[in-house]
Formats: C-alpha cells, sequence, structure tokens
C-alpha cells in the first residue's frame, strides 16, 4: 500500500471513529458506532474509554471526555482523543463533537437530534476531515429501542464525501445491570482503499452494576475499513450533576 493510500485509509478512520461515542448510559455508549438521540440533562458528565485489537494487527486507544452544557438547550460537547495503528502507521488524533436532542424519544415513536464535529492529525497539524449526522432512536419498549443514523462525512485528505448509515438494536435488562447490543453501520461512496465502503459490524454485552459505572465487550468486524475481526473492552464513568 503507498503512503498516500495509508494516509487516505487512517483520514477515513479517524473520521469514522469520531462517530463511535453516543451520550446516553442506557444506549449504545461508549466504542458502539451508532448514536442515539439521547442527550443527558445539563451537567452530566462522563469519560468513555476503549481498546480495540483486530486480527490484522490494527489497533485503537480512545478516551472520549463529555460534558452537556446549557446552550438555551442541553448541548453534550466531547472531545475523542485517539492512538491508531493501521497497516503498521501509528497515528493520534482528536475529534471534538456536539450533540443536542431535537425530538425526545418515547416509545413507538422516534426521537431526533443532530450532531456533528471535526478531526484533526494532533502531529501533522492537518485537519482531516469534518462530519454531521442526524440519529433517530425509537423505544419499542421499556428495554428494548432502535436506533438508526445518516449523515454525511468528508475525508480532507483523499478529498472524498461519504454518506454514513447506522442501524443499531439494544436490549437491557429490567434491572438495567445487562444490555445487549447489535449494530451495522458503516459509508457510501468512493474510497481508498475500496474497503474503506464496506459495512462495518459489532455485538456487545455491557454490565453496569452501578449508575456510574460500566463495562463492555465489543465483537466487531471490518471496524476500521479493512477485512479484520476485532475485539473491544470499554469502560465508562458517568459524574451526574450536583442535585439542586
Amino acid at each position: 500500500m503507498s503512503r498516500t493510500a495509508q494516509r487516505a485509509q487512517l483520514g477515513a478512520m479517524v473520521v469514522t471513529a469520531a462517530l463511535l461515542s453516543a451520550v446516553r448510559a442506557e444506549a449504545a455508549g461508549t466504542a458502539y458506532g451508532v448514536d442515539t438521540a439521547e442527550v443527558s440533562e445539563a451537567g452530566n458528565c462522563k469519560v468513555e474509554s476503549w481498546l480495540s485489537w483486530a486480527s490484522n494487527q490494527d489497533f485503537l486507544a480512545i478516551t472520549n471526555p463529555s460534558c452537556v452544557v446549557n446552550i438555551t438547550r442541553p448541548v453534550e460537547l466531547s472531545v475523542q482523543f485517539q492512538r491508531s495503528r493501521a497497516d503498521g502507521e501509528w497515528g493520534t488524533f482528536a475529534a471534538p463533537k456536539f450533540k443536542t436532542n431535537l425530538i425526545p424519544s418515547a416509545i413507538g415513536k422516534f426521537g431526533v437530534a443532530i450532531a456533528g464535529g471535526a478531526a484533526f492529525d494532533l502531529i501533522t497539524h492537518e485537519t482531516l476531515g469534518f462530519y454531521s449526522y442526524i440519529p433517530a432512536t425509537m423505544r419499542l419498549s421499556e428495554t428494548v429501542r432502535l436506533n438508526v443514523n445518516a449523515g454525511w462525512q468528508w475525508d480532507r485528505i483523499a478529498d472524498t464525501h461519504f454518506f454514513s448509515y447506522g442501524v443499531g438494536m439494544d436490549w437491557r435488562t429490567p434491572d438495567n445491570v445487562w444490555t445487549l447490543t447489535a449494530e451495522v453501520f458503516g459509508l457510501v461512496g468512493l474510497g481508498d482503499p475500496k474497503t474503506v465502503g464496506q459495512p462495518r459490524y459489532q455485538v456487545g454485552l455491557r454490565w453496569r452494576p452501578i449508575d456510574r459505572f460500566s463495562m463492555d465487550v465489543i465483537l466487531g468486524r471490518n471496524i476500521t475499513g479493512e477485512n479484520a475481526n476485532w475485539i473491544t473492552l470499554a469502560t465508562s464513568i458517568r459524574f451526574p450533576a450536583p442535585e439542586k
């Protein structure tokens, strides 16, 4: 693979990885790729972190601190910091993001939010790209929900525009201790390498022994646009807003 192709792959990878964080603790969250329409109350913060290993030796180490602030409405602001290895090339990236809910979700009714951000290479000081998307969430019951994402991404290094998509579902136990999540997501558009456009799949199990802490084990396929199997270990630590 040429260095130009490697750079294009890394650019597409980090912009895609910026979509992998969600905000609502009861929904997918952490390293899952399909976001929800949920946004917490202003003052809530959390730190999500995960390590991902691929069968082709690719690697991701990510931490994603976020807080919800009141800017006439609750808006979640986050910055995802990523250290990664792809095809033997190491990179360090940052991806700031915002998200705000427009229509609350309910049982049998889709809620809608809007989100977007950018991705930066912290070594070369280049802007890798920008993205925006609309996450929608429908609660099928008190314990099952469906998440659908649609959006746009621009890989500035390869000067390539993508349509992004994602569909996921999560089932939790009534006590919210265990959650099973399955999802498919990806990019549509001309890409180099061509595997950038192949669908990505993940299934994971979350254990949440207390409200403030959870752990996930996730199995995935083709997560960064390469034909490889992935395993991810993730944690989330939440800091609720002070009681008034």
